[in-house]
């Protein structure tokens, strides 16, 4: 009976469901109680009324001897339960998350076959009954509720339990009494006030889990956290501690350890290298500047995360960073992230060493070169160097890149011969206004996309290479530039069918520039260019809406255009319009959306693999076309004189017959971006 808004009661006798077992009146909101005789339902063994209105329960509950799960999840009005909820002497699963409750009956102890209890955002309840450590058989207890002040000393004796989970930003402490939870295995502690946590928990000799979430006024951990030899994840997040105790190192089958955003950890235990198991270390935005000689001894470490906040000013004394020389021994290392570590210098040339790495981000670091041995990283798929404002060339690549992010490298001048990573699908040299040339670039014939905004000279050279092939390739293209082909549609287009020909593709050309004297910070912290969309409508309703993909931020007011091209759009129908416009009101201010174009593609406009040189414009190819169009862009083509060239136009479209049926139309597009459909 879910979801029945119209029920606002149940029938007043239920002596005819003797033989009902599960009975589910979730999100009837209206009902208001249960019948009184829901105790002659003796067969129910479960009974669910989450987010319905009722107030309490009847006395008679406790006659549901066989009950083994009772929910009340959201029952707001519900203040406190009956004490003879206690003779429930087969409940297994208690769940009240969400509920008025005020208080729990000592009578709650008496459950003698509970094995799970759930009060999560009970936010009502100020205390737990001592009673609960009566439950011998309880396995898993969820406590959290911002009344709640403290656990009850007796929670010690629940030596059955697996699973603590509690929070409360009145909890000051935990008891002491926690070492007797001799069988727990996870341990979660969120949003309370604690500023330490008991030795006792050194006791939890099986706990494999330790969760310890925005805990913000936990300063330290007790020395005796090393004794927890089981655990195998732990995760300490916004909280205020400056070190690892020292016995950390003793915890050698730890896998996964995270310590973001406690941005007060200045140092890591020298005892680290001890953890022989750990594969993943996650330490995001932390004040931790400098690695322990140990560090290199983690040779089973496969994801090292420690970014720091790019956009975070520097403190005035802070100082430059280098990474130990035992680092390049993790040999199992895949993933690197030391984004905005402040690396200085040159990078040493043993950097080859770590022949297992896959992805590498060292934006926003300081130094100036990188290894002639990074070409013999022979795995690495993605190189993301973006803010690297002093680094100003590239050495050789290695051939197995796919994704290359050198955007904002200001110093950038020159890069390798590309001809050997045939396999790169993004490259991205966003403000790279030093680029002069990208050698290669016509061998990259598995680029998907380049992004070149505010590189004039770069561009300038590169358009010269953008063949039909590699056109017809591409589907997110950008340089600086204030045209869109003049056989585009502008701004709007109506999608009409043809019988013979099928869609199979949409092109979305745009001028945009940024105002930089309209001042926001934000707009400088995004990867892309907000605020540009398309939308299709059907009629007056817009049915779906999408950010059009536009990587990179430029530094200018000159113009850019951007090409996108989807290769599928199938959810479109006769009548249909896709139009293509400015966000409002816009997340950032700045953006100028100066041109937009739309093109749609059909079977055989870009299918022609030949010489096309002697042909018509009319008959030529797409890629073709497009092509021609990048290759007669001036150098003074990224400054508009006109303020604004978008006006809406609608176009019906139809095209010559070809004998072939056309596909029904059945799946979504493949839309980049931001995506929201109205059904």
């Amino acid at each position: 009976m879910t979801g029945c808004l119209n029920l606002v009661e149940f029938p007043s006798d239920a002596s005819g469901m003797k033989n009902l077992q599960t009975l589910v009146l979730t999100d009837c909101s209206n009902l208001k109680e249960l019948p009184e005789d829901i105790g002659s339902m003796r067969s129910l063994k479960e009974l669910y009324v989450n987010r319905t209105g009722i107030e309490k329960l009847p006395e008679s509950i406790y006659r549901l001897e066989k009950l083994e799960k009772l929910s009340l999840n959201r029952c707001i009005h519900i203040k406190q339960l009956p004490r003879c909820v206690g003779k429930l002497a087969s409940l297994k699963e208690l769940h009240l998350d969400g509920s008025g409750l005020q208080e729990l009956p000592d009578s709650v102890g008496s459950l003698e076959s509970l094995e799970k209890l759930s009060l999560i955002s009970c936010e009502s309840l100020t205390a737990i009954p001592d009673t609960v450590g009566n439950l011998n058989l309880l396995k898993e207890l969820f406590i959290k509720g911002k009344a709640i002040t403290e656990l009850p000393n007796s929670i010690g004796s629940l030596s059955y339990l697996k699973c603590l989970n509690v929070g409360g930003i009145q909890m000051r402490k935990l008891p002491d009494s926690i070492r007797g939870l001799v069988s727990s295995v996870e341990l979660e502690i969120e949003g309370t006030s604690i500023t330490c946590l008991p030795s006792q928990i050194g006791d939890l000799r099986l706990l494999e889990r330790l969760e310890i979430l925005n805990c913000t006024s936990l300063e330290s951990l007790p020395d005796s956290t090393g004794g927890l030899l089981a655990l195998t994840f732990i995760k300490i997040s916004n909280a205020s501690i400056t070190e690892l105790p020292e016995s950390f190192g003793k915890l050698e089958n730890l896998i996964e350890l995270r310590l973001n955003k406690c941005r007060k950890l200045h140092k890591l235990p020298s005892s680290m290298g001890n953890l022989k198991s750990l594969h993943h270390l996650y330490m995001e935005e932390t004040a931790v500047t400098e690695l322990p000689e140990s560090f290199g001894m983690l040779t089973c470490l496969m994801v090292l995360n420690m970014r720091k906040d790019p956009n975070k000013q520097e403190q005035p004394n802070s100082s430059f960073v280098t990474l130990p020389a035992s680092f390049t021994n993790l040999l199992s290392l895949q993933e690197l992230d030391a984004r905005a570590w402040r690396i200085c210098g040159e990078i040493a040339d043993d950097f080859e060493k770590l022949a297992t790495i896959e992805i590498l981000d060292l934006g926003s670091n300081d130094f100036y070169k990188l290894p002639s041995s990074l070409r013999g990283l022979s795995l690495l798929r993605d190189l993301k160097l973006p803010k690297c404002e002093k680094l100003q060339s590239l050495p050789p690549l290695p051939s197995s890149l796919e994704k290359l992010d050198l955007a904002n490298c200001i110093s950038l001048a020159t890069l390798s011969d590309l001809s050997n990573v045939k396999g790169l699908q993004e490259l991205n040299l966003t403000n790279c206004e030093k680029l002069v040339d990208l050698p290669g670039l016509e061998s990259l014939t598995s680029l998907r996309e380049l992004y070149m905004s505010n590189c004039s000279t770069c561009a300038s050279a590169a358009k010269k290479r953008l063949s039909k092939v590699y056109l017809k390739n591409l589907r997110n293209l950008s340089m600086p530039g204030s045209r869109i082909p003049d056989w585009f549609t502008q701004d709007m287009v109506t999608f009409s069918s043809h019988k013979t020909r099928d869609l199979t593709g949409v092109i979305i050309a745009v001028v945009v520039s940024i105002n930089h004297h309209n001042p926001d910070e934000l707009r400088y912290q995004l990867p892309v260019v907000p605020d540009v969309e398309a939308q299709i409508f059907n009629g007056e309703e817009a049915i779906m809406t999408t950010a059009l993909n536009l990587i990179g931020v430029p530094r200018t007011n000159l113009d850019n255009v951007h090409l996108c091209r989807y290769p599928l759009v199938s959810m479109l129908k006769d009548g249909f319009k896709i139009k293509v416009t400015r966000r409002n009101p816009p997340y950032v201010p700045g953006i100028e959306l100066k041109k937009a174009g739309i093109f749609l593609v059909y079977e055989n406009d870009d299918d022609y693999g030949g010489d096309e040189d002697s042909l018509d414009e009319n008959q030529q190819s797409v890629s073709e076309k497009l092509a021609k169009f990048f290759s007669s862009l001036e150098e003074n083509d990224g400054i508009d004189h006109q303020s604004n060239c978008s006006h809406e136009i609608e176009e019906e479209l139809q095209l010559p017959s070809k004998k072939q049926k056309r596909r029904p139309i059945k799946s979504c597009c493949s839309w980049c971006g931001r995506l929201s459909v109205k059904s």
